[in-house]
């Protein structure tokens, strides 16, 4: 992915790079100097950005229990 320097020294972070860190308006980001010369972008926080299986859970509603489904199927409801 590639990014343009504005005349601030501002870029913009990709979506992706930033859904994969967790990145959120208003997070703080850190820029260090890996062994190699390259530069590696991470969160402030340390903090492992949530999984996309954990954010999806406690979500699910009870729901409908079969006989609801049968009535609805049926047109009773």
């Amino acid at each position: 992915m590639t990014t343009t320097v504005t005349a601030k020294g501002q870029v913009t972070i990709p979506k992706p790079v930033r859904d994969l860190l967790g990145i959120v308006p208003g997070s703080r980001v850190n820029f260090r100097r890996a062994a190699d010369g390259s530069v590696v972008l991470g969160r402030a926080d340390n903090k492992q950005p949530m999984s996309r299986f954990a954010k999806l859970r406690g979500h699910a509603s009870k729901g409908l229990d079969t006989d609801a489904i049968m009535a609805l199927t049926r047109g009773e409801a």
